[in-house]
């Protein structure tokens, strides 16, 4: 069985501002090295999550840089059995790889809660403007959305780490079959009590172990469809601009909604509708 890691920054431990998360030529040299530090904790997760999904009997492991510029892994600190994907501009984004034959779970690591969530580390969902994520009736975030999207070629989500408050919306939302690990205890949006770094990587390889070792009793994630979709942002300017897209509608002064026919196609107007959204807000 094939296995993706998808590995984000803001979920993993140690990291708790966005001057940790932000690559240095977004911030200057000032976040330069906390920014190092986190990209390392990252990696050693992502590595983890591999070794783990190995000892259950994986195959092959893809691991998926989900970052912001997705530049971010240090292959070297990568298991050298593992594939691993980088750069920005993937079809399948953070998800990139659900689509080769014989993947049978997606590990979601350094997962964080989503838009709007109370003491969750960080939390948003895709950028800094988007406020809400609904589907099918659902609020979600990046894990919906990704989940989703594995679904769609028949992949599950067998394990997930990150804050204890994401793995609260994951379980919620994908199921308590979804092994979860919390490598730390959001306090608030900007602070978090954490477990030591090598516990939270000793943790995360036994946890994606035990995930991948029951993926095969796990259903894919779906919804029904067509599903109604809705998207809102920080201020009505973005959903001016998105409501202009054909086959999007308005719902509300900053929200607006579409249908989809399956997660494909809501997965790529979501990111398509995210993007016309980047408007100036100053005219």
């Amino acid at each position: 069985m094939k296995v993706v890691i998808s590995v984000d920054m803001e979920g993993v431990c140690g990291v708790a501002s966005w001057v940790q998360v932000s690559p240095p030529e977004f911030g200057g040299l000032v976040n330069g090295a906390e920014y190092e530090k986190a990209r390392v904790q990252m990696t050693r997760e992502a590595a983890a999550a591999a070794e783990g999904a190995f000892a259950a009997g994986a195959s092959d492991v893809l691991v998926n840089d989900s970052h912001d510029t997705m530049r971010n892994l240090l292959p070297e600190l990568l298991p050298e059995r593992v594939r691993y994907t980088t750069g920005n501009d993937k079809p399948l984004s953070m998800v990139q790889g659900v689509q080769e034959e014989g993947v049978g779970a997606l590990l979601l690591v350094g997962s964080h809660a989503r838009a709007g969530s109370m003491r969750g580390p960080l939390a948003h969902t895709w950028n800094g403007f988007i406020r809400n994520v609904r589907i099918g009736g659902v609020d979600t975030g990046e894990y919906g959305l990704n989940a989703l999207l594995a679904g769609h070629y028949g992949v599950p989500v067998a394990f997930a780490s990150g804050d204890d408050v994401a793995m609260g919306e994951i379980r919620a939302e994908l199921g308590e079959g979804v092994e979860t690990v919390a490598v730390k205890e959001g306090l608030s949006s900007f602070a978090a009590i954490h477990l030591h770094p090598a516990e939270a990587v000793r943790r995360i390889r036994a946890g994606a172990e035990a995930g991948v070792r029951r993926a095969a009793s796990l259903a894919p994630y779906t919804t029904r469809w067509p599903a109604p979709c809705q998207l809102s942002f920080d201020h009505q300017a973005r959903a001016d601009a998105c409501e202009r897209v054909p086959g999007v509608t308005r719902v509300d002064a900053v929200t607006v909604g579409w249908e989809s026919e399956n997660a494909y196609h809501l997965f790529q107007t979501f990111r398509l509708l995210a993007k016309v959204a980047e408007v100036r807000l100053n005219g």
